[in-house]
C-alpha cells in the first residue's frame, strides 16, 4: 500500500476559539505517528480534520490512501436503537461495498467486455488486499480479545455499557484494514491483557497508523515519530525517534533555553559594567609634559569623544538586548513539604470504621509520614471516594477520620465554581501577597504565559483548567498529597515533570492512576478497592 497525508498552512475555529492556526505536517506511508497534548489542545480536532468529518477554516489537505481510511473517535456515533451488528457493517462498509460491486460484476462476466473484465479484476485486487473474505472472523477475534465476544449481533447498542461501546467501535475499525487508520484514545475501557493484544496488533499493521493517546506505555512500545499539539499557541510540532524522541529532544529545548537565557544574562551584564567602567578607561591621567597645555587638552578632547562614542555604543547595545530579551526558563516542578515533613513520626491520616453508603467501606488505614501508596481497582471500585474521605471533602455517614497536619488534594475533575475569575485571581485566592507577588510566582511555575493571566477561568480547556489546580497545589506546603488521576489531562511532559517532582517530595503520598507508566514504575505501597472494600491491604 501506498499513500499521502499532508497539511497545509490549516487553520480551525470553534465558537470564536482557534484550535490550530497555520499548521503543517506530513506523514509518510507506513509511518505509526502518535498525536499528544493535554486535553482541549485540538488533538481530536487534528484527526477529525484527516479523516474529513471536519472541514478547516483555511489552508490544505490531501488524504490518498487507496485502502480506506478508518477513523475511531472517542464515541460510537450510532442510534441506540441500532444494534451490533449495524455497528459492525458501518465499520466494514468499504469492503461490504467492494463485496457488493464483485457480485453485480460477476453475474455478467459472460457477455463483459475487455475494460469491464479489468474493473472486475481490480475489484478483486482491492478486496483481496483488504482481506475481505476473512473480515467477519477478523471483528470476531477483536471483539474476543477486547472482552466483549459474547455480545450478539441483535443486540442493541442502547443496552450496552461506555466501555463496551468503545470497544465494540475498536473491533470494528481495526477489522476493517484500513490503509490509514485513525485512532483517538483507543487505549480507554481496557484491561491488560485487551491492551497488550492491541499494542502486538497496531505495531502489526501494514498501513499508516496516527493516534492521538495519552497512553505512554503505548507510545513507548508502537509509534516511531511523536506530534504534540500546543493549545496555548495552537501549533503542532513534530518529534523523530518515537517517545524516546520526544523526550531527548524536550530536554535538549530546555537546555538550549537555559543556556540562551545565561548567555543573555551575561551578555546585559558585560555591556553594563562596560558603559559605567571600561569605557572610560581610555587614558589615565597623566602629567602635563613639557607644558604642551594645547596639546594636552586636544588629548583630553578626543578622550572624551573616544569615552562618549564607547558608552552611546555599550547603551544601543544594552537597549538592543533589552527590547530581545531571553525569557528566564521555568523553574523545575517542586512540590513543597515542611521542613519537619520528612521526619515526621507516625500516621498522617487514619481512618477508622468509615462507610460511605454502598460505595465505600474501610474499616481501618493508616498513611505514615513520607508512606508512599497507590490505590488500585476497577472504575466504580470507591477509589475517588476514598480520596475525597481523605480529604475532607466528603464526610462518611459513619466512621472518623484524623488528620495530622495539612493535607494538598489534587481532584480527578476541577470544577469551575467563579467562571469569571482571571487565571490569576484564581491562582491567588485566599492566600497572602500583592497581586505582582502571585503574578511573579505563577509565572515562575512555566504552566501559564503571563499573556493567560487575565483570560476567565470559564474559558480555560480542560488540560489548563488542570493546569490551574497543579498550579495552586504546587505553591503550597503539604504534609500529605492525595491525587486522583494526577497524568490526566496534562500534557506528557509536563507529566515526565511531575513524576520527578513526586519523587524529590518528602511528605507522604496516595495516589490513584490507571496510567500505566507510572503504576510500573511506582516504588511504593499498594491498596487494591473492589465494590468500595479492601481488597489487598497497604503493606
Amino acid at each position: 500500500m501506498s499513500g499521502q497525508l499532508t497539511l497545509r498552512s490549516v487553520s480551525k475555529t470553534f465558537a470564536h476559539r482557534r484550535v490550530l492556526d497555520a499548521v503543517s505536517l506530513t506523514v509518510r506511508a507506513g509511518e505509526k505517528l502518535g498525536v499528544v497534548g493535554e486535553n482541549g489542545s485540538g488533538k481530536s480536532t487534528l484527526l477529525r480534520l484527516i479523516a474529513g468529518q471536519e472541514t478547516p477554516d483555511d489552508g490544505e489537505i490531501t488524504v490518498v490512501a487507496e485502502g480506506g481510511v478508518g477513523h475511531l473517535g472517542q464515541v460510537l456515533e450510532l442510534p441506540d436503537d441500532a444494534t451490533v451488528g449495524d455497528a459492525v457493517d458501518a465499520a466494514l462498509v468499504e469492503i461490504r461495498v467492494l463485496e457488493q460491486r464483485i457480485t453485480a460484476a460477476a453475474q455478467d462476466l459472460g457477455t463483459a467486455a475487455p475494460a469491464e473484465l479489468a474493473e472486475y479484476g481490480e475489484l478483486l485486487t482491492a478486496f483481496e488486499l483488504r482481506d475481505g473474505y476473512s473480515a467477519d472472523a477478523r471483528v470476531e477475534a477483536a471483539m474476543s480479545a477486547l472482552g466483549i465476544g459474547d455480545l450478539g449481533r441483535h443486540r442493541q447498542l442502547g443496552t450496552l455499557s461506555g466501555g463496551q461501546r468503545a470497544r465494540l467501535a475498536l473491533a470494528g475499525v481495526l477489522s476493517a484494514e484500513p490503509e490509514l487508520l485513525l485512532l483517538d484514545e483507543p487505549t480507554n475501557h481496557l484491561d491488560h491483557q485487551a491492551l497488550t493484544w492491541l499494542e502486538d496488533r497496531l505495531r502489526a499493521h501494514r498501513g499508516t497508523l496516527v493516534v492521538v493517546t495519552h497512553d505512554r506505555l503505548l507510545l513507548e512500545r508502537v509509534v516511531t515519530a511523536i506530534v504534540e499539539v500546543d493549545g496555548d499557541r495552537r501549533t503542532i510540532t513534530r518529534y523523530g525517534n518515537g517517545y524516546a524522541g520526544y523526550l531527548a529532544e524536550k530536554r535538549a529545548a530546555r537546555q538550549r533555553w537555559e543556556q540562551a537565557y545565561a548567555e543573555w544574562v551575561a551578555e546585559i551584564a558585560h555591556w553594563t559594567e562596560w558603559r559605567g567602567t571600561t569605557a572610560y578607561n581610555v587614558a589615565p591621567g597623566r602629567a602635563i609634559k613639557d607644558h604642551n597645555k594645547c596639546k594636552y587638552n586636544g588629548d583630553g578632547r578626543r578622550v572624551q569623544a573616544s569615552i562618549s562614542t564607547r558608552v552611546r555604543s555599550a547603551s544601543e547595545r544594552l537597549e538592543r538586548l533589552r527590547a530581545d530579551p531571553v525569557p528566564k526558563p521555568p523553574d523545575p516542578l517542586h512540590l513543597n513539604a515542611p521542613l519537619d515533613a520528612a521526619v515526621r513520626e507516625g500516621a498522617v491520616l487514619e481512618l477508622r470504621q468509615v462507610s460511605v453508603g454502598r460505595r465505600l467501606r474501610v474499616d481501618e488505614l493508616d498513611v505514615a509520614a513520607g508512606q508512599r501508596l497507590l490505590v488500585t481497582g476497577p472504575n466504580g471500585a470507591g477509589k475517588s471516594t476514598l480520596l475525597d474521605v481523605l480529604a475532607g471533602v466528603l464526610q462518611p455517614d459513619h466512621g472518623t477520620v484524623t488528620r495530622h497536619g495539612v493535607v494538598g488534594y489534587l481532584p480527578q475533575e476541577t470544577v469551575v465554581r467563579h467562571p469569571r475569575r482571571t487565571v490569576l485571581a484564581a491562582f491567588a485566592e485566599g492566600r497572602p501577597g500583592t497581586r505582582d507577588d502571585h503574578a511573579s510566582q505563577l509565572g515562575s511555575l512555566g504552566l501559564f504565559r503571563e499573556a493567560d493571566f487575565a483570560t476567565p477561568v470559564g474559558a480555560l480547556s480542560i488540560g489548563q483548567r488542570r493546569r490551574l489546580a497543579l498550579a495552586r497545589l504546587l505553591v503550597q506546603e503539604s504534609d500529605v498529597l492525595l491525587l486522583d488521576e494526577p497524568t490526566n489531562h496534562l500534557s506528557l511532559a509536563l507529566v515526565e515533570e511531575l513524576e520527578v517532582a513526586l519523587a524529590d517530595y518528602p511528605g507522604a503520598v496516595v495516589v490513584v492512576s490507571h496510567d500505566r507508566l507510572l503504576r510500573q514504575r511506582w516504588r511504593g505501597d499498594e491498596l487494591e478497592l473492589s465494590q468500595g472494600r479492601v481488597l489487598v491491604p497497604a503493606l
